[in-house]
């Protein structure tokens, strides 16, 4: 998406608000009409003027049907065919055959539920919607004659931003001075506030709790890491489950079903208020409200917990998995690597190694120097800003710390720039997953730094707690040679271990894997981002994960906690559950009033009063998959 889309994006959401509190207010006013006939027709009926009483329901029956219909013609000119021609025939019928008061009753109920369902809609989505909220629109960027307010499209990379107390952040980017309190619930879930000293990298769309800081720009506003998630949730929240499709389906047999039976009950009995009742019962249809309600009742709630899934066609495919095939780094592991012992050379100390190379290690952005710097920092060493450096990409750096020559990086690449003092002992093998720092000091081997890939605490819990879900089969996939791949896995309750994979071969197992069942693919890189594509859902640790994993992937982890993916599954399944459980539940009520109304035993007012009953249960059921209720 290029800058420009998203000020379209914004532009059109905002178009759209607009007309969504115009149909409010439309509403509203409609919803005056038959609230306002009752009561003045009551009034006329006790006050003993029947014939009075009945042309004010009728009345005030007669702009709600007129607004039904123009509903009508717009649903089907869009090819949709809903059970809104129930509640249009109903209300006719009943007012051909002088049941007024029924009349009136199922306008007040279409109008009310139209309320009701429109308030359980924006209830179940508000977390989503929060989401889109908080898109900045403009931002502070220092200039040469000092601060000015420019549109957040307009940042660039490199540029420098004030990020003010309240403000949220418009692009990712790094810290540049000052001390960044940011509050990232909205984004990851996570309810306490994370503290960014200068030189931290943060992502967009977090609020600053604390006092301003500058930031200066890594990417623009379209590529950042909140542009990405404001178009999955677009995505998400225009999109049709097939469950919700399947309802609509299923509507127009439950049509065909009703006027069947109110015309069998008129021809049977002769009598016309029977075929009244049993179409007023059936009106509207708990089908056509439960499902998308509970559906974006469980988006909501994830979106909450910072598991972004794209609509509920993936949150339906979510509910059914039974295997799930992991990556390894990034995924089962932290993806970072930590330092796990510092080896000196004699003449030098661990400490020095450590300080010498994590000051020069400032000037890369490479995750392992990320790591040096981290660790040193942690330990409390104070670092030295580094000069002269000079970086080979993959290979190491090096450089000027405090007036002495450093050299950080491989093995080779160490010893390539120790000129005639070649002479070194070879630094010890590294940690099984992990890697060796070698360092250099005034053109002297210092020694090595040991690193290892950790595997992610409370792992073993997860794997038992997705067994617990109903996973059946749970595989590890990585590219990383097979010593690693088994050391990883071992102690761990997964089915198969298989390492040495490329992205092709990733395919290949997620296709093989998918005789057990709908199979998940759980990644974060570039290489995953085929089998994320390939499998029945795909899931990318979005929070540090590449772009393309998060653009393949079907679920999106905006935290980097491996445990959402179990909190995935468990509010896909609830949702899923819940939608299925009202559906059924109001049909099969609806169907019971439907046959005692065509044997006579329910009258229209009575119906149209036991219908309401009905959607009101059944939409409340709905919302419990907000895990509120």
């Amino acid at each position: 998406m290029t800058t420009p889309a998203i000020a379209r994006s914004g532009a059109a959401r905002d178009d759209a608000r607009r007309r969504l509190g115009f149909d409010r207010s439309l509403r509203r006013v409609i919803l005056l009409f038959p609230l306002s006939g009752l009561a003045g027709g009551g009034v006329l009926f006790a006050l003993g003027h029947p014939d009075w009483a009945a042309t004010s329901w009728t009345a005030t029956t007669l702009p709600v049907l007129a607004f039904l219909c123009i509903d009508i013609v717009s649903s089907l000119r869009r090819g949709e065919i809903g059970l809104d021609i129930v509640a249009a025939l109903s209300m006719s019928a009943a007012l051909i055959f002088d049941e007024s008061l029924a009349a009136a009753v199922v306008a007040l109920m279409y109008a009310g539920g139209q309320h009701l369902e429109e308030f359980a809609g924006r209830r179940a989505r508000r977390e989503m919607t929060a989401l889109l909220d908080r898109t900045p629109r403009t931002t502070l960027r220092h200039q040469p004659e000092g601060l000015r307010e420019i549109a957040t499209e307009a940042v660039l990379p490199g540029d420098r931003l004030m990020i003010r107390r309240g403000d949220v952040t418009p692009v990712d980017g790094i810290v540049t001075s000052g001390v960044a309190v940011l509050d990232q619930s909205t984004l990851t879930g996570e309810a306490l506030p994370r503290r960014f000293g200068p030189g931290a990298e943060i992502a967009s769309g977090a609020s600053n709790l604390g006092d301003a800081f500058d930031l200066v720009a890594m990417r623009r506003a379209a590529d950042s890491a909140y542009a990405g998630i404001v178009r999955l949730v677009d995505e998400a929240q225009r999109s049709k489950a097939p469950m919700a499709r399947l309802a609509d389906t299923y509507a127009i047999v439950f049509l065909a079903v009703t006027l069947a039976l109110a015309g069998a009950a008129w021809a049977v009995s002769g009598d016309p208020i029977r075929a009244v009742a049993v179409l007023v019962v059936a009106t509207p249809c708990p089908l056509l409200l439960a499902v998308p309600i509970a559906l974006v009742a469980g988006l909501s709630r994830a979106a909450k917990q910072g598991v972004l899934i794209k609509g509920g066609g993936a949150l339906e495919a979510l509910a059914r998995i039974r295997a799930i095939v992991f990556d390894k780094t990034g995924t089962l592991t932290d993806g970072r690597p930590q330092i796990e012992k510092v080896l000196a050379q004699p003449g030098f100390t661990p400490g020095l190694v450590l300080a010498m190379a994590a000051s020069l290690d400032q000037a890369s952005q490479h995750v392992v120097a990320q790591t040096l710097v981290a660790e040193a920092q942690g330990r409390g060493i104070t670092l030295s800003m580094p000069e002269d450096t000079e970086e080979t990409p993959g290979e190491g750096l090096s450089g000027s710390v405090a007036g002495r020559a450093v050299v950080v990086g491989s093995y080779d690449f160490v010893l390539s720039h120790l000129g005639s003092c070649r002479s070194a002992q070879a630094p010890a093998d590294s940690p099984a997953g992990g890697m060796v720092v070698a360092v250099a000091i005034d053109d002297r081997y210092a020694g090595s730094i040991l690193l290892s890939d950790r595997l992610r605490e409370g792992t073993d819990k997860l794997l038992a707690s997705l067994r617990d879900q109903g996973v059946h089969r749970l595989v590890l996939a990585t590219g990383d040679r097979e010593a690693v791949a088994r050391d990883i896995a071992q102690g761990l309750d997964i089915d198969l271990v298989l390492a040495d994979l490329t992205p092709a071969r990733k395919v290949d197992l997620v296709k093989q894997e998918r005789r057990h069942g709908p199979v998940m693919m759980v990644g974060d890189g570039v290489n995953d981002a085929p089998a994320l594509a390939a499998a029945d859902i795909g899931m990318a640790m979005g929070a540090r994960g590449s772009a393309a994993s998060a653009e393949a992937a079907d679920v999106v982890l905006l935290v980097d906690r491996l445990d959402r993916v179990v909190n995935a599954l468990a509010i896909a399944r609830q949702s899923r559950a819940i939608a299925l459980q009202s559906v059924v539940a109001g049909i099969l009520l609806s169907v019971i009033g439907m046959i005692a109304a065509a044997f006579g035993l329910i009258s229209p007012v009575q119906g149209a009063l036991l219908q309401e009953v009905i959607d009101v249960a059944v939409i409340l059921n709905a919302l419990r998959a907000l895990g509120e209720a």
